[in-house]
């Protein structure tokens, strides 16, 4: 038998994803569906954005697991080399792409989420979801090892432009299509997480000659001015 913290977060999840309209997701409907009272909420989770957060933290959880995954098989195939690039920007993206997608999907949890965050007058109690990048640092080493060129810094720089892109994608279909105007299928997702991967992986190439010059004079000169 599930406790009303298990039946709360199970019912903002099915509030979300099956409203026409965010400003449908109220508490007075949570708690109605999670069979609970309005104090249960504000007990458990402090508030009706706390319960959106503790929500949002288990869809991200699965999510991440999804694309974790993924990076692991890219990883086995290739064993005991390196993945190819493709494989890797697959796994970062392509479960974002296909949940955004996928009808069944928790992914309006997450839009909800960054809805709420964007609008609320207590960020912090966001923070701790959003700051989590734990399962980023993984495709960071893995990308270390693909493109030895870049140190991790400017590995993480391009893996956030990355995301940027694949954040584009997936919440700004409308703009996407208007700016392909309507030539390509952005309802297939395995087409569309091709098309994103061939657009990013370039990000990870060697840097050209002249470039690869530059960049170890700055950081020659950069030790040089470092105090001792």
């Amino acid at each position: 038998m599930q406790d009303a913290r298990t039946k709360l977060i199970a019912a903002c999840q099915e509030v979300i994803c099956s409203a026409d309209d965010f400003r449908e997701v109220s508490v007075r409907r949570i708690v109605a569906v999670a069979g609970t009272n309005l104090g249960a909420i504000n007990y458990h989770f402090g508030s009706m954005e706390g319960l959106v957060a503790e929500t949002t933290k288990l869809v991200y959880r699965r999510i991440n697991a999804e694309r974790l995954d993924a990076l692991q098989r890219a990883r086995d195939r290739a064993s005991p080399y390196p993945p190819e690039i493709d494989e890797v920007l697959a796994a970062l993206v392509g479960a974002s792409i296909r949940w955004s997608l996928d009808p069944a999907s928790a992914y309006p949890v997450m839009l909800f989420f960054h809805r709420l965050s964007v609008m609320s007058h207590h960020p912090d109690q966001y923070r701790p979801v959003i700051e989590t990048v734990e399962h980023h640092r993984v495709f960071i080493r893995c990308l270390a090892e693909i493109a030895p060129w870049f140190d991790e810094v400017e590995i993480g720089f391009r893996l956030s432009c990355a995301l940027g892109v694949r954040t584009q994608i997936t919440r700004q279909r409308e703009r996407t299509a208007v700016l392909t105007r309507n030539a390509m299928d952005l309802d297939d997702p395995e087409a569309l997480i091709r098309e994103t991967v061939a657009a990013i992986a370039p990000m990870f190439a060697p840097p050209t000659l002249d470039a690869a010059i530059r960049t170890t004079f700055e950081k020659r000169r950069e030790q040089a001015t470092k105090p001792a």
